[in-house]
């Protein structure tokens, strides 16, 4: 069929009988014996878990190499400060290391999702006939051992109707997709000319069609579009599924189309957006100018104040004055002469302008998880450990 030089043909009803008709036609009375056992619905049960199932580890392979791709960004990038943001606003500063590494917990959760799905998932449903098994003394255990499967499924009616597997791996992909269009929209909003902390590579952006200026994030927004697509295949068959009673009905045919582009879509997304990250440049220098331009060591000028003695409440208010103050002179707080500081509180001394500098303000924080240089680079060990111990998931048929 592939090489073209055996067409189906409409006469048939469906797949199953072309192929039955096309081997008696090739073997004769054997041919007959094909379906023996066998139902046109625990052959499609069978065939849509072994589709799926390599789906799975497929995707699990290239998360996998993105995962990769970011660890050693982190490792390069463990001392470029940028401004951590909250409601989009600056707030403290962090290092590209940390701001990469919450994406790195993100696409590590999904590869433990996809090995819980295939866990749960790698049972053979064939054998399940069209509801109710066989008369027949079919070895399912057997067949299941060929297949790569752990065993057969123990309902012959929920074998053939079973689409959990798929409704949970369809999740799994909306979560991934979730994950890589956040991504997204941080590099769309860095590439900006407001910003200008990444520069994409040509080969992932486009110029403008009449603005020769510009320099369009692509990938980045095709991916964060792409979500949506991924999305809407996941509640197709979450409605498809909902009014289905036992046990198969055509309904179930709905699970085939959306599933595949899904599946498709994320492996595509998740490739090149590998690409686009692996090439993309980095503005070291304008992360750290941002940084220091926010006020994000506000909250280390506070804790100075706490340091020294000052209930916590009222070092708050002081560092608000002092925000205020720089505000209406267009200064940062560093900026601020000790005479001016000490007016606001006598307990500034000298020391202030180390205790608030962007490296002080991130070195300083070594709590696990923090962005800490010391605590990232245990973050960076463990994520190389987990890298090492966690293989491909892989098919195991015999």
């Amino acid at each position: 069929m592939e090489e073209g030089r055996l067409a189906i043909s409409p006469e048939y009803e469906d797949i199953h009988s072309f192929v039955e008709a096309e081997l008696i036609k090739r073997l004769g009375d054997t041919g007959k014996k094909l379906h023996t056992g066998r139902s046109r619905n625990d052959q499609v049960a069978l065939d849509m878990r072994l589709y799926t199932r390599r789906q799975v580890c497929e995707t699990d392979g290239l998360l996998r190499e993105l995962l990769e791709t970011v660890l050693a960004i982190m490792e390069e990038h463990t001392q470029t400060i940028m401004p951590g943001f909250t409601h989009l606003q600056k707030a403290q500063p962090v290092t590209l290391a940390h701001h990469l590494g919450a994406y790195f917990e993100m696409f590590k959760r999904d590869r433990l999702r996809l090995a819980d799905i295939y866990e749960r998932m790698n049972y053979c449903p064939l054998g399940s006939g069209a509801l109710a098994g066989t008369t027949y003394p079919l070895d399912r255990d057997d067949t299941a051992r060929f297949l790569g499967f752990y065993g057969p499924t123990q309902n012959s009616m929920d074998g053939v109707s079973d689409r959990d597997y798929l409704i949970e791996f369809l999740s799994a992909c909306a979560t991934i997709m979730m994950h890589l269009s956040r991504f997204s929209e941080e590099i769309i909003i860095w590439n900006s000319d407001e910003y200008r902390f990444v520069e994409i590579d040509d080969a992932y952006s486009t110029g403008s069609s009449i603005m020769p200026q510009k320099k369009n994030p692509d990938i980045a927004e095709l991916v964060r579009g792409k979500t949506g697509r991924v999305y809407g295949a996941l509640l197709s068959l979450l409605t498809t599924m909902k009014g289905i009673p036992l046990a198969y009905n055509k309904d179930m045919q709905e699970d085939k189309e959306l599933s595949f582009d899904a599946m498709d879509t994320v492996k595509g997304c998740i490739a090149l957006f590998r690409g686009m990250l692996a090439t993309m440049k980095f503005n070291c220098e304008r992360m750290r100018a941002s940084a220091s331009r926010g006020f994000t060591n506000a909250t280390d000028a506070a804790d100075y104040l706490v340091n020294h003695g000052v209930p916590f409440r009222d070092a708050h208010a002081i560092v608000g004055k002092i925000v205020l103050c720089c505000i209406e002179k267009g200064i940062a707080i560093e900026d601020m002469s000790l005479a001016g500081l000490k007016a606001l509180s006598p307990v500034f001394e000298e020391d202030i302008y180390e205790a608030i500098s962007m490296e002080a303000c991130v070195n300083r924080r070594l709590t696990a998880g923090a962005p800490g240089k010391e605590a990232m680079e245990r973050v960076i060990a463990a994520g190389k450990e987990y890298l090492g111990s966690h293989a491909v998931l892989q098919e195991k048929i015999v």
